[in-house]
């Protein structure tokens, strides 16, 4: 996992103990440091091939993390 991949579960994390769910792509990018919401887009995509998060639904806010 590349560290900006690393980053993502965090601030997943933190926003799910803060706020009951995953943040927007934008929102997320924000909180990493990254300009493009495709680049958050594109990690995300990453780490859901890689199983370590899942969809509940269509959008980025309904992930969960599986480990």
């Amino acid at each position: 996992m590349t560290a900006r991949e690393e980053e993502i579960p965090r601030a997943i994390r933190r926003s799910i103990q803060d706020r009951g769910e995953a943040l927007s792509v934008r929102q997320m990018a924000r909180e990493i440091g990254l300009r493009s919401p495709a680049s958050v887009a594109y990690h995300l995509a990453n780490l859901e091939e890689r199983g370590a998060l899942v969809r509940d639904g269509r959008s980025w806010k309904t992930c969960r993390l599986t480990g």
